[in-house]
């Protein structure tokens, strides 16, 4: 094992939090050597990437601190929005739960998306369905602490707009008449039913709710999937220790053009044991 990556596997062994940002991913030139075929293979690719750029930047101060939250980025390949910038740009997110954690990771993202983008609130944030045991199907009461969340952060004006994905009628409309805030859209995964549904349609029109359509996998990242990227990425450290928390991937769009200015992903992750 490298000098690097000794240097990392020790910080690793003792830190509590890891925090990961890939920056921009059009700044990063050289590390994008090729174009993934999925989105899954994408963050696998730029997990490890991030943590081979991050490895080889260890200072000396750093190993020597221990600190307990690791800042692990691709420093060259971060980039802010200007404030002159700001009212030109849509910034939207697409927030993924990982397993079973506390719903105030929803905040904790979006406070370290606005954080890394240099912005005060973001324009829209989608929820993916948050995981749910083998054989139980989600249900309202699954959904309701995720969006408690995202209400209160609308109400504070740290996101503008907030919606579902993978919702079928039933649930949407569950949701819909529950909720404060209401979803003013929900991503229908186009693979698993090839046109959109009458009844999401209808109901959608009614309550003027937007129907969009994505290709992510129904887990864009597991526990085992980040634990191989580390594995990889850093041998012989206790990658089991590692559970990733959640995955935000964020796009900034010109308004006026469409064209994508930047795009990234942030997630979080803990250790278990001592």
């Amino acid at each position: 094992m490298g000098t690097d990556s000794r240097a990392a596997g020790a910080l690793l062994a003792r830190a509590r939090t890891l925090h990961l940002q890939t920056g921009n991913l059009l700044n990063w030139g050289r590390l994008r050597k090729k174009c993934p075929s999925t989105h899954s293979e994408e963050l696998r690719d730029c997990i490890q990437k991030t943590l081979n750029e991050w490895s080889s930047q260890i200072s000396p101060d750093l190993v020597r601190e221990f600190p307990d939250v690791l800042e692990c980025t691709v420093s060259h390949a971060v980039e802010k929005i200007s404030p002159d910038e700001r009212d030109e740009m849509k910034v939207s997110a697409k927030l993924f739960m990982v397993g079973s954690n506390s719903s105030s990771s929803t905040k904790n993202a979006v406070d370290m998306a606005c954080s890394v983008l240099g912005v005060a609130q973001l324009d829209s944030v989608i929820i993916a369905s948050p995981p749910t045991e083998d054989g139980v199907n989600l249900s309202l009461e699954h959904l309701q602490p995720y969006w408690e969340e995202l209400q209160n952060l609308v109400q504070n004006k740290k996101i503008v707009a907030i919606g579902t994905s993978d919702l079928d009628k039933t649930q949407l409309e569950q949701l819909y008449q529950w909720a404060k805030v209401k979803p003013n859209s929900n991503q229908v995964n186009l693979a698993s039913c090839c046109v959109m549904p009458p009844d999401l349609t209808a109901f959608a029109k009614q309550f003027d709710i937007q129907l969009l359509t994505h290709n992510d996998p129904k887990e864009l990242l597991s526990e085992a999937s980040f634990q191989e990227a580390l594995r990889e990425s850093i041998p012989d450290i206790p990658a089991h220790e590692w559970v990733p928390l959640w995955l935000l991937r964020y796009s900034v769009i010109v308004k006026s053009r469409g064209i994508i200015k930047s795009k990234g992903y942030i997630l979080q992750a803990k250790r278990r044991g001592p």
